[in-house]
């Protein structure tokens, strides 16, 4: 069932932090499909814990667009997605072949609801990592808390720079790719992906920005001061509530 807008802008201001005021509020399209009744309750239950609505807003993400979800896990953000770009848009659920060994549940769960109301414009590929391939150039790449996994050897530890090289053909002249991650501590680099999960956002930035990205911006909504980033990313002190940065970046 969906909600009413009226239900649904009421049920997205209460997501809102205090003191956001209703001019800082993020596009009615995206409170919509954050209030959209077809939402699992598993995933609604999360929303305070990843701030949908600061996040999408600042991918700037609009209805008609291309968008890929890049290890989408079990489509939190792919739902989310799909509602925003609407019938007119198109949303690649991409899910590497060594995610999918090391976590088939993911797979799974897109499975049950991509190409099916009201998510009928999402496709799920799956695909080694080190040969993605997409039907058509898109307008934003979103990848949620797994960019720290492609330098890990259940992944194969990709070549960074090659697979980057990719994502940025992927899209189109202007698009975006938009990196949310656990942050590592600072200087640490890509020591403790494969321990903490975590990645220190100025790596991302180095390698990214290698790969002929230009570093567009950062969101702090999913910062936390309290994580000293020694703590792996499922500590039941700290599970859920990680700091974590939100990156964006462009094509030319």
């Amino acid at each position: 069932m969906k909600l009413s807008p009226l239900f649904a802008t009421f049920a997205f201001a209460l997501l809102l932090p205090i003191g956001l005021s209703r001019a800082q509020q993020p596009p009615d399209y995206i409170a919509r499909a954050i209030g959209d009744g077809s939402r699992p309750a598993d995933d609604r239950a999360q929303d305070p814990h990843r701030k949908p609505a600061q996040v999408l807003d600042f991918t700037g993400v609009k209805p008609g667009q291309v968008v890929v979800d890049l290890m989408p896990g079990s489509g939190y953000y792919t739902r989310l997605l799909s509602l925003i770009v609407g019938p007119t848009g198109k949303v690649y659920a991409l899910q590497p072949v060594e995610m999918d060994k090391a976590a088939p549940k993911g797979l799974q769960s897109l499975h049950g609801f991509a190409g099916t109301a009201p998510y009928a414009n999402v496709q799920v590929l799956v695909e080694p990592i080190s040969q993605l391939r997409l039907p058509e150039r898109v307008d934003l790449i979103f990848t949620s808390q797994n960019y720290h996994d492609l330098h890990d050897p259940f992944m194969g530890s990709p070549d960074m720079a090659t697979l980057d090289r990719t994502l940025y053909a992927a899209l189109k002249p202007g698009g975006t790719l938009l990196v949310l991650d656990h942050a590592a501590a600072a200087g640490s680099g890509t020591r403790r992906t494969d321990d903490l999960h975590r990645i220190d956002p100025a790596a991302v930035k180095s390698e990214l920005a290698a790969a002929g990205f230009r570093f567009d911006g950062q969101s702090d909504a999913l910062r936390n001061p309290a994580d000293d980033h020694t703590l792996g990313i499922r500590d039941p002190s700290i599970r859920g509530d990680t700091d974590r940065f939100v990156l964006r970046f462009r094509t030319p």
